[in-house]
């Protein structure tokens, strides 16, 4: 598969190459970024502004900086953009957290940042990191963006500029090779097909064979991935007044899941059960191979249509079609789930955790683990039994199918008026989404994962735990903006809207029982069946701004917005789960349930813009407050029934910051910029667990520091020397609500009945776990570019890391289970890149 799609990428640029003499005659598109007097052009506000006018902070990654970083997708631009961060990829490829000045996108619910690409807004979380075509600007909106870029768009918003089809044809390919066999192609081609009408075509490919290595199996499949896409596009009449553009992409995704590791935080138990995140050894030996699949296809039609010399309308119509699934280990090994079995036909499972154990006893892995003679807890068999971690060489975690699907098809209808002093937009969305998702864990008989949600007890891969339903949902708004600019100083604006959100969900699990435990396949069904769900969430979102210009080079600006997040629905039997196992066992002071509420914020930001020196030194400050309520927080537990993946709400978090950036240019072909942003977070109020009230918000960086250089210099007439340095400075994380505290777990209701001191117990307080080594210590990461070009060709080396700085991508506390799921951060990368174009 990889060798099939390097060969076609290579097929395409060495077609580019044939054919550039006949087709070299004119340049390619002219950055649209530019205006005459040199400034960046943005469409912040749905229409084409100086970025220096924007009364907002907004970070702006032009087709220059895109090339010189090589930024390709969200991931890359978030690193270039201060008081952003990202986690992405850890579990799946969909899995797409982006944190906005302390506002997040929880895992499993809606995200907080808009996608919008070409003026089209996305609609599924998982295309938030994948890559769009071929960029040619890239705008990083801060703050509320709902009242003019739509649903989902609380944090902010991530607005792209693609490749128009040019007058004549022009196109470009570039490929670059690294560390651990990691390919990256892109290409593209664009020109006329008709009279009045021109195509872009354009593709991706991207795979690795990742830095660590499964060492149970000796094989390369802890982070291995190959991703590729196809964009294509027709325009119509572009230009005139009547203009179409119609979109499609298909793309896939196929790799690795789950590369984590568990650290423990139980400090009466001493030595490696209370360990330092940050100095955790990573190891990998899982016996399951842990895949992830995506495939995504959109197709979209936008009309432009100019009804008047003052009145324009801009119509569009997107159809998405996203499906990935997981496969990968379980977590259940240490709870024994698999020691026994109600169900006969289920006895299978049982004797290959016992011999798999009895095979492997001695095996090393990551501390205070081992495995030892059998598969029963130790603290139930001090003597031969075993403590095995999750995701363990042995059968006894057993394994876990995800699913995810989403079908989606959304319109938006919009009038734009220019009458002066006075511009006006009105407009209304429509948004229509199937949705599938589905968690079912099952034993592992060492015949592998059956790739559906419930298999039999006589099957090899027999369903001890499902959870899985079906959600529709339809999403009505109607919105609309008036700015008023009386002369070129003062600009004061208004946008209103109103969301609609219709949720309903169906449970797709069947009347089965749990062939282990003898209880029913889901725990909500012990209570009768399961019944359909179904709510509504409504917002109405109001954005001001305010603009004074004393003088053409310095902006004042503030403005204020409400951002919205709708509530939505955790699968069926969440909340029996967390009750059961937890709160009626050993009295976890913890509440989840089954529909968790509507988020929304009220944002204020004020600060200042300008530029010195005839644009030499151009500078941003802004100072911002958030209340956030009812934040939206994805928790994750680990007991005897597997895992659980839920959505809980934080009653109140207030967030507070400072950032500030500035680019100097001090001669010509030699530029210096740097950013800082500080975000001061608290928890206010939190009735799912109150005790941490005081805390800091979740997946919020303390500061981010960006600071870096980029030289261009002429050796002759035709070629040229080029150098860009990027640091980024990522302050202290904390990823949980819980963080200094010290609260009971698992272990505390196991340890009073175990067979630890001489068959007495211990004391429950012996397994209570403390948290505050479960955050991410700052990290600094250096990138590093240099090469030569002329104006057709480029050859340049990168180091990614450049220092190979360890660190970690995310860490997933599970607070009664007594530790965190931890993932590594991208090690270092070096590699070379060459590029065409004509």
């Amino acid at each position: 598969m990889r060798l099939s799609h390097r060969l076609l990428f290579t097929t395409a640029c060495a077609l580019a190459g044939a054919a550039t003499p006949a087709l070299a005659q004119e340049a390619p598109q002219a950055n649209a970024a530019a205006n005459d007097d040199g400034g960046i052009i943005v469409t912040a506000r749905r229409q084409n502004e100086r970025l220096q006018d924007v009364p907002a902070s907004v970070a702006v990654i032009t087709a220059a900086a895109l090339e010189r970083t090589g930024a390709v997708k969200a991931e890359d631009f978030v690193k270039l953009t201060p008081g952003v961060t990202i986690v992405t990829g850890t579990a799946e490829a969909g899995d797409t957290q982006i944190n906005i000045r302390g506002i997040n996108g929880a895992r499993d619910a809606e995200s907080s940042v808009a996608l919008v690409v070409d003026g089209i807004l996305k609609t599924n979380t998982a295309q938030l990191n994948q890559p769009q075509g071929t960029l040619r600007q890239v705008e990083m909106l801060k703050g509320p963006q709902g009242a003019l870029y739509g649903r989902n768009a609380a944090a902010g918003a991530i607005v792209e500029q693609t490749l128009k089809p040019t007058e004549t044809f022009t196109g470009g390919a570039k490929v670059s090779y690294a560390d651990y066999n990691t390919w990256e192609a892109t290409a593209h081609v664009a020109g006329p097909i008709a009279p009045g009408a021109g195509f872009v075509l354009s593709g991706y490919y991207s795979s690795t064979d990742g830095f660590y290595k499964n060492d149970f199996t000796g094989k390369k499949t802890v982070d291995d991935k190959e991703n590729w896409a196809l964009d294509g596009r027709v325009m119509v009449g572009q230009g005139t007044a009547t203009q179409l553009d119609l979109k499609a992409r298909y793309a896939e995704f196929h790799g690795a899941s789950l590369p984590f590791n568990a650290s423990f935080h139980l400090p009466n138990f001493g030595g490696a059960f209370y360990e330092d995140v940050n100095k955790h050894p990573f190891h990998f030996y899982n016996n399951i191979r842990a895949t992830n699949d995506q495939t995504s296809f959109d197709v979209s039609l936008k009309l432009d249509q100019q009804l008047s010399d003052s009145i324009k309308l801009v119509a569009w119509g997107l159809y998405s079609n996203v499906n990935q699934d997981l496969v990968a280990d379980g977590t259940s090994a240490d709870f024994g789930r698999f020691l026994s079995a109600k169900d006969p036909r289920a006895q299978g499972a049982v004797d290959a955790c016992f011999a798999s154990t009895a095979d492997l006893t001695g095996y090393p892995v990551n501390a205070p683990g081992f495995i030892g003679q059998i598969p029963v807890p130790f603290i139930f068999a001090p003597a031969t039994g075993s403590t095995f971690g999750p995701y363990s060489p042995t059968t006894c975690d057993g394994t876990q199918y995800q699913v995810r699907k989403q079908q989606d098809f959304s319109t938006e209808w919009r009038l734009i008026g220019d009458a002066g002093t006075i511009n006006w937009q009105l407009g209304a969305y429509y948004l229509h989404i199937k949705r599938t998702v589905g968690v079912s864990l099952g034993a592992d008989t060492g015949n592998g994962v059956i790739k559906q949600l419930y298999n039999a007890p006589d099957s090899t891969n027999p369903t001890t735990l499902l959870l899985a339903d079906r959600f529709n949902t339809n999403v009505y708004a109607g919105f609309g903006s008036v700015e008023w600019k009386p002369n070129d100083q003062f600009n004061a604006g208004l946008a209103l809207r109103y969301d609609i959100e219709d949720r309903k969900s169906s449970s797709l699990v069947p009347t089965a029982l749990d062939p282990f435990t003898g209880g029913p396949i889901n725990p909500g069904q012990a209570f009768g069946a399961l019944k359909d769900k179904h709510a509504r969430f409504e917002q109405f979102e109001p954005k001001v701004t305010l603009s004074y210009k004393p003088t053409g080079d310095l902006n004042l600006y503030a403005n204020w917005g409400i951002g919205f997040k709708s509530g939505g629905f955790n699968n069926q039997g969440s909340a029996q789960i967390i009750k059961d196992n937890f709160v009626n066992f050993f009295g976890a002071d913890v509440t989840v349930n089954d529909q968790y509420k509507k988020e929304w914020s009220s944002a204020w930001e004020a600060g200042f813009k300008g530029s010195l020196l005839d644009g030499k030194l151009t500078f941003d400050l802004a100072g911002y407050y958030t209340q956030v309520h009812n934040m939206q927080f994805f928790e994750f537990f680990v007991g005897s029934f597997g895992l659980l993946r839920v959505v809980s709400n934080i009653d109140k978090v207030d967030l507070k910051g400072i950032e500030a950036s500035v680019t100097v240019k001090p001669a010509k072909g030699f530029k210096l910029f740097g950013s800082f942003n500080y975000t001061d977070s608290e928890i206010k109020k939190n009735s799912s667990r109150p005790y941490t009230v005081g805390n800091k918000s979740p997946y919020t960086a303390d500061y981010t520091l960006n600071a870096g250089m980029e030289i261009e210099q002429p050796i002759n007439d035709s070629l040229r020397f080029f150098t860009r340095a990027d640091y980024r400075l990522t302050g202290p994380t904390w990823f949980h609500t819980v963080q200094d505290q010290s609260i009971p777990t698992l272990f505390s209701g196991l340890l009073p009945i175990s067979q630890l001191n001489d068959g007495k117990g211990l004391p429950a307080f012996v397994g209570d776990g403390k948290y505050d080594v479960a955050h991410r210590k700052a990290f600094g990461v250096v990138n590093l570019r240099a090469g030569l070009q002329t104006d057709r060709y480029s050859l340049s080396v990168f180091a990614n890391n450049l220092f190979d700085k360890q660190y970690l991508n995310e860490v997933i506390t599970a607070v009664e289970f007594g530790g965190s799921f931890i993932t590594p951060g991208t090690r270092r990368l070096i590699g070379v890149e060459g590029s065409m174009k004509f």
